[in-house]
């Protein structure tokens, strides 16, 4: 269960775009939580807009006191301190809206489906083309994150999406993302 927050606020750069300095904090972020072995810290971004598709400038890391101040020790904002600013460990004000982030997955290249399935499955071109249209591909509409994975170390693009509002919180585990589809986090 979330008892306490850090708010990490980015400050406007003239050499680098506000997505740019967020991708970055949440890739310290994600080794940080790797190294951690995560499970504590969940992340949400109260600035969280669907029009026009945006993250926002805050980002804040949920935890008790005790997994937010193990995280800060480690000092992983190292390179990132004229970039930003951020409180201390606060405790989470009363609220009664929780909600999950979590990353949502999408079908976006009816080709690399294509290839892939004719590996699999051993088909031809045209076998896989009529199992698989181009209808199948989907826009996301979803702000989004653009990280390097910590195992394969393969960039993508990582949609975040929210649940809505719930009076309930919820306990469960966060990945070393800080994102879960089962625990919540405060929503404030």
């Amino acid at each position: 269960m979330t008892t306490h927050y850090v708010d990490i606020r980015l400050l406007p750069d003239p050499e680098f775009s506000q997505s740019h300095l967020m991708n970055a904090l949440y890739a310290k972020l994600h080794r940080a939580l790797v190294q951690l072995g995560g499970g504590e810290i969940g992340v949400s971004f109260p600035g969280y807009c669907l029009q026009p598709r945006a993250l926002g400038e805050l980002m804040r890391l949920h935890g008790t006191e005790q997994g937010l101040k193990k995280l800060w020790a480690l000092d992983w904002l190292r390179g990132m301190r004229d970039h930003m600013q951020h409180s201390d460990v606060l405790p989470v004000p009363q609220t009664s809206e929780f909600r999950n982030v979590w990353r949502q997955q999408f079908k976006t290249n009816a080709e690399r489906l294509r290839r892939r399935r004719m590996k699999r499955k051993g088909e031809t071109a045209e076998q896989a083309a009529a199992a698989i249209p181009d209808s199948i591909e989907r826009q996301p509409d979803l702000p989004f994150l653009q990280v390097r994975s910590s195992s394969t170390g393969q960039f993508f693009h990582l949609f975040l999406t929210l649940s809505e509002p719930c009076a309930r919180a919820q306990s469960g585990t966060f990945n070393t993302y800080g994102l879960s589809p089962s625990a919540t986090i405060p929503w404030f």
